[in-house]
């Protein structure tokens, strides 16, 4: 019997689903493991860590703000962000659909163990770009993405690299491996 989780580190311009009547790549051109379904989502324009699994009791944990699952995210944004602009997000910044706060945000070097983008990021001679990790306990629709937006540091690429203990690091692109559901929630 298979474990009830699945991490997959999805690549950039994959759904986060399994069927697309559009016929864009999805989930399936790279799992095959019928009964698993996506805690939470990732869009099309981000890449990294994706949880799903075959237990929805343990799908509503995962992905619902109410059970505050840390969420780690590294995104390059265009300009220079310092840890004032940063303590920003930590504070809180307002968007449309209301208030959000990072649990922590922090400028960072590009990570070497990052594979590269295909299509690559755009590049643009006379605007700097920089890293910053950030990691949530809720998940709105391009929530990371307006946030850095709105302290000026519009994103260019997203990697979500943690769900609670569980990271992609151990996980080449498109590749996905099944592991228990205690290797994802902190230890009480």
């Amino acid at each position: 019997m298979r474990p009830p989780i699945l991490i997959f580190n999805k690549p950039f311009g994959v759904l986060s689903q399994f069927t697309d009547a559009d016929k864009r790549k999805t989930l399936a051109h790279f799992i095959d493991s019928p009964g698993y379904y996506p805690a939470g989502r990732l869009d099309k324009d981000s890449e990294g860590l994706m949880v799903l699994t075959n237990d929805g009791a343990l799908q509503q944990k995962i992905s619902s703000p109410k059970f505050k699952l840390l969420k780690t995210y590294l995104i390059e944004v265009e300009g220079i962000a310092d840890t004032a602009t940063t303590a920003k997000l930590t504070d809180g910044v307002l968007l449309k659909d209301g208030a959000a706060k990072a649990v922590y945000a922090k400028p960072v070097e590009r990570p070497t163990q990052l594979w590269v983008r295909d299509p690559p990021v755009r590049f643009r001679q006379n605007i700097p770009t920089s890293w910053i990790e950030i990691g949530l306990k809720e998940g709105r629709n391009r929530q990371v993405r307006r946030m850095s937006a709105s302290v000026g540091l519009p994103t260019l690429r997203l990697v979500r690299t943690a769900i609670g203990r569980c990271t992609v690091w151990p996980l080449a692109l498109g590749e996905y491996a099944y592991i228990e559901a205690c290797d994802i929630f902190d230890k009480a």
